[in-house]
């Protein structure tokens, strides 16, 4: 039985938080032993992921972390390798990566790498990413959920043979028969609820839903658009509503514990992102069986077949997006038939269950390749 520990630093619980998790439980339930690390910042206490990690059953491990780069945590790592006789670490992240690649090579301990997604326009992400290259270079293995990241990664110098694809995976049980527990909160019983889930940061495109839903509600007027989850562009989109005078229109729910409750209570979930990796919430709708409309970036066409699983759009289109959502609110028996297909195409290809076999693989693969070599001296001569 191999032992693995996740390490992430987290600002909420999204999508990769969410992978994680469902990630740790599944290969519990078959050949590892799996703990979840999680930083918590001095500055920010953001250990959400730990919290939803031991409501299912997973050890949890708390690293405290002073600040942007703590020397000490390092060595709280460390202890935790050999505490839990670690075979494995499997960091999230960027700075993730970093801590964990310190921590790791004394040790000696098998490295690999999530890259969920490649770094946005801002220019600290860039910061953070050119850092990140030269560490994931000295990886044992990266695992990524999209081309392309891939693609990114080899432009990046990560040696080709040092990159794998895993799809993300969801647990389709959990949406099975849940009852709707939002709905009642917020929207008239004769209304319609468009929904998106996700952090409310620039790349997932909200100012363009937006614009979309004023079109939407000139139509369809017995509409609420609803957004789940929380983030810096939080006040910037109540105030966008506003000025479109769709305000009372738009409910802004935060973050919920509730999800497939959440999902049960959609008529459609929309993902308008300008980029994109392989988003969990999209695997969530499609398996709570929700027709799902979402733009043609990253790996989300693997996970939409158009006209059968769901409708794509391009990215910052406002007009293709409006007559997407228009067309599925006029058209029951067509958003039915989408959430009932896009259910089917996740249970057969998108299951958690599957993702952790793939990982076990690799992690064994990983593991044995270690075993008997000075990983020190390699990563040295690597760097040179």
């Amino acid at each position: 039985m191999l032992t693995i520990l996740s390490l992430i630093s987290s600002e909420g619980y999204y999508g990769a938080e969410n992978m994680l998790v469902a990630l740790a439980r599944n290969l519990s339930q078959l050949s590892c032993r799996c703990i979840v690390a999680v930083f918590c910042d001095s500055r920010f206490h953001h250990t959400e992921v730990g919290e939803h990690a031991q409501r299912q059953g997973l050890t949890v491990e708390i690293v405290p972390c002073n600040g942007k780069w703590d020397w000490s945590t390092v060595a709280e790592i460390r202890k935790l390798l050999v505490k839990h006789n670690v075979d494995l670490l499997h960091a999230h992240g960027y700075k993730s990566d970093f801590y964990a690649y310190l921590a790791a090579w004394p040790k000696r301990v098998a490295l690999l790498a999530t890259s969920h997604n490649w770094p946005s326009k801002l220019l600290t992400m860039r910061a953070y990413a050119a850092l990140d290259r030269l560490v994931l270079r000295r990886f044992d293995k990266v695992i990524v959920v999209s081309g392309v990241v891939s693609d990114t990664l080899r432009r990046w110098g990560v040696a080709p043979d040092k990159i794998s694809t895993i799809f993300n995976g969801v647990d389709i049980e959990r949406f099975n028969g849940a009852r709707p527990t939002l709905r009642s909160e917020i929207a008239p019983e004769d209304h319609s609820l468009v929904g998106f889930v996700g952090r409310l940061v620039p790349d997932k495109g909200g100012e363009f839903l937006l614009r979309a839903a004023a079109h939407v509600l000139a139509i369809h007027p017995k509409t609420t658009f609803v957004l789940v989850g929380e983030g810096p562009s939080r006040k910037e989109w109540e105030t966008r509503a506003t000025q479109l005078g769709i305000g009372h229109h738009v409910v802004f729910a935060g973050v919920r514990d509730d999800m497939p409750g959440v999902y049960a209570s959609l008529d459609m979930v929309v993902l308008p992102s300008l980029i994109e990796s392989m988003p969990m919430c999209l695997l969530e709708a499609m398996a709570a069986g929700k027709p799902v409309i979402a733009t043609r970036v990253g790996a989300v066409p693997r996970l939409i077949i158009p006209e059968h699983t769901g409708l794509l759009v391009d990215p910052a289109d406002v007009n293709g997006l409006a007559t997407a959502i228009v067309r599925l609110l006029a058209d029951p028996e067509l958003a039915r038939r989408l959430g009932e297909n896009g259910r089917s195409n996740a249970a057969q290809h998108f299951s958690a269950r599957a993702m952790a076999e793939n990982y076990i693989s690799v992690y064994e693969q990983v593991v044995a390749s270690c075993k008997g070599t000075d990983k020190q001296a390699a990563w040295e001569t690597t760097s040179r």
